[in-house]
């Protein structure tokens, strides 16, 4: 069964071209031109993958991520957003109520459909040979993109996932926020920004006991703890 996208755009003309060229490649899209509409589809339909457009006439796409986020059905759903708002502080935003990438246009249709299939791949939406990472207390499948904490699993967002990963892989070792954000959301790692320590924070909620492991470096970033 194909993967099925939910398109946020109320521009008509691209949201026929975007459909088109995800339809080609084998996705089936679904499109809301309003955020109330969209919601709405989120709440009666599933999807597999989320492309948002930051400006609509009802709502700003920041405030439809935050609700996506804080719905349990769609929190770990992965968002593209695809906006005209191409500013670093717009992507510090987008990055900060939960988006997993973030594309500026005009953008090439090859250039949406790579950044899809990555997200998607992150999420465990395209088969890789399977690859586990096995520590303490946590198993992290990385090809599934499925976290097990005392074998239960943990619902992750792809960004969450790949802190967590980072985290695990480095641990011992103090990683700094500058460097987080240049590894794990490929941003200028000069920005001034809270991205890294709100992650951090939901993350350390979903993992519960876990949490203590992530160790805080006051004015530095964070090291997760060899046991």
């Amino acid at each position: 069964m194909s993967e099925r996208i939910l398109l946020i755009e109320d521009e008509q003309d691209l949201a026929d071209i975007v459909a088109y060229n995800m339809q080609k490649e084998g996705f089936t899209v679904s499109h809301s031109s309003t955020g109330l509409d969209a919601l709405a589809a989120l709440q009666n339909e599933s999807f597999d993958i989320v492309l948002l457009d930051l400006m609509l006439p009802d709502m700003s796409g920041v405030d439809i991520c935050k609700k996506i986020r804080a719905n349990e059905r769609t929190s770990t759903l992965p968002i593209i957003m695809v906006t005209a708002k191409g500013e670093e502080i717009d992507r510090v935003v987008g990055f900060e109520v939960g988006a997993d990438d973030y594309v500026v246009k005009p953008f090439s249709a090859r250039e949406l459909i790579l950044r899809v299939k990555a997200v998607l791949r992150r999420r465990g939406g395209f088969e890789t040979p399977s690859e586990v990472l096995e520590y303490a207390m946590f198993r992290i499948d990385t090809s599934a993109h499925r976290v097990f904490m005392d074998g239960e699993e943990i619902a992750l967002t792809a960004l969450e996932f790949k802190l967590l990963r980072t985290l695990i892989e480095r641990r011992g070792k103090v990683q700094t926020r500058e460097k987080l954000l240049e590894d794990v959301w490929d941003m200028d790692p000069n920005v001034n920004t809270r991205t890294v320590d709100k992650h951090v924070q939901r993350l350390r909620q979903k993992i519960g006991v876990g949490a203590d492991l992530i160790e805080t470096i006051r004015g530095i970033g964070y090291r997760f703890k060899i046991l």
